[in-house]
């Protein structure tokens, strides 16, 4: 899990592409748990949805957008 000190210093642009990555691993790994029923570190699943919300939220800060 990381920080959102992090990504601070990176554009909007940055954290999309990642935000998009993070998306297709959660995918990823949650086609994995439905095809085998298991997965080799079933914690990496909720890492990801966190950093991708923490993601999400800096993506917000920086254009101003209002929910």
């Amino acid at each position: 899990m990381r920080k959102m000190d992090q990504w601070k210093d990176q554009t909007v642009e940055e954290l999309k592409i990642l935000h998009k990555e993070l998306s297709r691993d959660v995918f990823e790994l949650n086609n994995e748990i439905m095809l085998s029923r298991k997965i080799d570190r079933p914690h990496l699943v909720r890492q990801k949805k966190k950093d991708r919300a923490r993601i999400l939220t800096l993506i917000r800060q920086k254009s101003g957008v209002n929910i």
